[in-house]
Order: C-alpha cells, then sequence, then structure tokens
C-alpha cells in the first residue's frame, strides 16, 4: 500500500527517536512491499525559533492532508518561561484539537526480562495488560483560561458529547480485550466528573458484557500500584489521564518503553512516546527509541491498518528487550543507535 506519514520531530531527544522509529518504518515498507512517503515539519520549540509560532500553518495543513502523523517530544527550558506568549505545548494541543484526535490510547505491559527494574515487588507484576483510553481534547487543558498578578483560572468542561464518543471507543476497546472497564473520575467532589460517571454508566448499558467498574482518581492511583493486575482497560478524563499514565509508566520500569496513539473518527491518527524531550541527553544519541518504534506499531495498527506488520515491529522488540541491547534507562550502555539496529536486525530476520 501507499500512504503518507508526517513526521514531527520536536525538540530535545525528539528527533533521535523520531528518526528511528522512521528507520523501522522504512524498513516495515521494504520487507512488505509497501511505499510510505515521509514529510517533516516542524512543531513545537523549534518551530518557535524558526516562525516564532508553535504550529505553523504549513505543518497544520501537512497534517491534515497525511494519513498519519509521528511526532518525537516538545518543550525544553529553553521556552518554559511561564510568561512566555507563545510555548510549545501550545502548538501539540492545537494540533490534537485540529484532528480531532480524542482517544488518546497508552497502553502498558510488563516485559518479564524488565521486572527488576519496576519499583514494584515482582510478585505484583505478573500478567499486566492494561490500555489507558484518555480523553484527550477538553477538560481543564482546553477550557478557558484567565491569569492576572494575583489569580488564575483554568476552567474543566466536558459535555455529555465529549464523554459519550471517549466511553464507546473504550468499551469496544474492552469489549475485545478482557471485558472489563474501570472509569476514573472525582465523582464526590467535581460536578465534571458527575457528568462523567452518569455517561459512562448510561452508555455501559449497551455494553452488558463488558463489567464496568467506577473508581476516584485519589484511590485509583493507589490501587494502581498496589494491584496493577486488577485492571484490563482504564478510562479517564484528560488532565487525570496524563497523571496516571505517567504514574504507571514505573511500572514498566522506565518511561522510556511507552507508545501512544491518539485517534479520532478520521483516519489520520496522532502516534509518539509518552516520555518527555529529555533535554539533559538531547543530541547525546542516548534515548531510548523503543517508545516511538512502539508507537510506530499502533500507526501501522490503527491508522495503515497493516496488522502484521505491527506485530513484527512489535515481535522485533520483544526480542531486543530479552536479549539487547539495553540503552542506559533500562540499565544497559547501548547508544539509540545500537537499539534501533539491534530491532532492524531482528525485522530483517523474521520477515
Amino acid at each position: 500500500m501507499r500512504a503518507s506519514i508526517v513526521t514531527l520531530p520536536g525538540d530535545g531527544i525528539g528527533p533521535e527517536v523520531n528518526a528511528a522509529a522512521v528507520a523501522v518504518l522504512q524498513a516495515i515498507a521494504t520487507h512488505f512491499s509497501h511505499d510510505f512517503v515521509f514529510d517533516e515539519h516542524r512543531i513545537g520549540g523549534r518551530a518557535i525559533d524558526n516562525s516564532g509560532e508553535s504550529l505553523p500553518a504549513a505543518t497544520l495543513q501537512a497534517c491534515l492532508s497525511a494519513d498519519a502523523v509521528l511526532l518525537g517530544a516538545v518543550g525544553g527550558p529553553k521556552w518554559s518561561d511561564p510568561n512566555a506568549p507563545v510555548r510549545p505545548e501550545q502548538g501539540l494541543l492545537a494540533l490534537r484539537a485540529a484532528l480531532g484526535v480524542y482517544a488518546n490510547l497508552r497502553p502498558l505491559s510488563v516485559h518479564p526480562a524488565l521486572v527488576n527494574l519496576s519499583p514494584l515487588k515482582n510478585d505484583r507484576l505478573k500478567d499486566i495488560d492494561v490500555l489507558f483510553v484518555r480523553e484527550l481534547t477538553g477538560g481543564a487543558y482546553f477550557g478557558e483560561k484567565t491569569r492576572r498578578a494575583d489569580a488564575a483560572s483554568d476552567v474543566c468542561r466536558y459535555t455529555v458529547t465529549e464523554i459519550e464518543r471517549v466511553a464507546r471507543r473504550a468499551f469496544e476497546l474492552a469489549r475485545i480485550r478482557g471485558r472489563h472497564l474501570t472509569s476514573v473520575d472525582k465523582a464526590n467532589v467535581l460536578e465534571t466528573s458527575r457528568l462523567w460517571r452518569q455517561t459512562i454508566t448510561r452508555i455501559g448499558a449497551d455494553y452488558p458484557e463488558v463489567r464496568l467498574e467506577h473508581q476516584l482518581v485519589d484511590s485509583m492511583a493507589m490501587l494502581l500500584l498496589t494491584r496493577p493486575g486488577h485492571y484490563d482497560t482504564v478510562v479517564t478524563e484528560n488532565l487525570f489521564g496524563d497523571i496516571l499514565t505517567d504514574e504507571a509508566a514505573a511500572l514498566a520500569g522506565s518511561l522510556g518503553l511507552l507508545p501512544s496513539a491518539s485517534l479520532g473518527e478520521a483516519h489520520c491518527g496522532l502516534y509518539e512516546p509518552i516520555h518527555g524531550s529529555a533535554p539533559d541527553i538531547a543530541g547525546k544519541n542516548l534515548a531510548n527509541p523503543i517508545g516511538a518504534i512502539l508507537s510506530a506499531a499502533l500507526l501501522l495498527r490503527h491508522s495503515l491498518h497493516l496488522e502484521n506488520e505491527a506485530r513484527a515491529v512489535e515481535k522485533a522488540v520483544d526480542q531486543v528487550l530479552i536479549h539487547g541491547p539495553h540503552s542506559s534507562d533500562l540499565g544497559g550502555h547501548a547508544s539509540t543507535a545500537m537499539v534501533r539496529d539491534a530491532i532492524l536486525s531482528q525485522l530483517a530476520a523474521a520477515t
């Protein structure tokens, strides 16, 4: 097949891990006789330096016309002044809104070869396979914002429609997984969470085969660490999802391992590792590219509907996690390029 993929290397280690993911996609195209056309554009801090905008019009138009978008990371100390009129993260939020990608999928599993990297006892890390579905275009991140010298506000707002669409996506995913959906909210305090719980419960009646449970976000933060094996599919609002998935990354042993897919109704999705730009190691060939490479696997699965190709990438990563080489965040000494090349070798051997 032929597909157009926009790449947004971004800032910090973004260009390094993005390039590794592109190399894997190019290898997939070769091994499976596809034609992937890559189109690179700026976003975030690099875009601000170049044009004064965190999401230039040319970048947005390219993304809207693509089959999929592969992002590295945005932000860094250079652009972190809270009083700056333009910030890198604004470009990312604007891109999510423009693409209409309201459901952020963040899969979490603990690889047997890496259990010792987790701060949890090994007996609590067996058979962990959790899919977080984070609502991505509502809540406090997108609500009305005000700031004065003595006060500031970020309005958290949700509509029934926004909740319904992410709820149905979560129920559909839960139905083909373990048929267990946990909805996370703060319904004992927040009106948005009360609407969230009411709507999720109503939608759940359409999925009688899926067991629905509700969990308050503060207790969920504890239970995610004390009994992570209890959960299968988890759906929550934007802010809660952002926090909980970073906490969950500790179970896997490193943020550098975890991918994400941001999906809407259109075929074009946005794919990125969940880690940040890690400016302290940027440009040093030290970043773990696996989160970005697994994001490329999600791109193959969800936007291009190439399941066999996605599994080939995941199996290659699995072999490297078992046999090495490992980057420094996993206790090894391998460079970004070494991990990338090892994954490419596994792909070549298997296809």
